[in-house]
């Protein structure tokens, strides 16, 4: 509870001298302030960067019904939490601009990813991809069959 949230704060880093203290908020000088979202990672592609992807609800007044909206955030990963991966579910907080975009930063990861999870996400991410061989069940086959006839 070093920064004010609820959150367990992770292991000291292992390089001090190689660790960059200006943008970590448990061992360095960044204050965390405002809003503290919950999210699932959908990206890792750039260096000490994720993009976090959140869902909610909003309400249609017109139609008295709740339809689901989604952000995608960019948010900083300190360099005592890495590595992260496609699917965990993380904390973030926000904090002063990092960059032109980053203006969050990753406080917690409070659920790693199965593999099951990281399936589904890349079936998500790429619908057009045609399944293998070893992708496709009996059942899928019998189907095809039945289909075909």
């Amino acid at each position: 509870m070093a920064i004010g949230l609820d959150v367990t704060q992770p292991p000291e880093p292992e390089n001090p001298e190689e660790y960059d203290y200006s943008t970590c908020p448990f061992y360095g000088d960044l204050p965390v302030r405002g809003q503290t979202l919950v999210g699932t990672v959908v990206s890792t592609d750039m260096e000490k960067t994720v993009v976090v992807e959140r869902e909610y609800d909003v309400t249609v007044p017109k139609y008295d019904r709740q339809m689901k909206r989604r952000s995608r955030i960019p948010a900083h990963v300190p360099g005592v939490l890495e590595p992260l991966s496609v699917g965990d579910t993380v904390t973030i907080a926000e904090t002063r601009p990092l960059s032109k975009t980053k203006s969050h930063v990753v406080v917690e990861v409070t659920e790693e990813a199965t593999a099951e999870d990281i399936a589904e996400l890349t079936r998500q991410a790429e619908p057009e991809r045609e399944l293998s061989a070893g992708d496709v069940t009996e059942d899928a086959e019998e189907e095809a069959d039945e289909g075909d006839q």
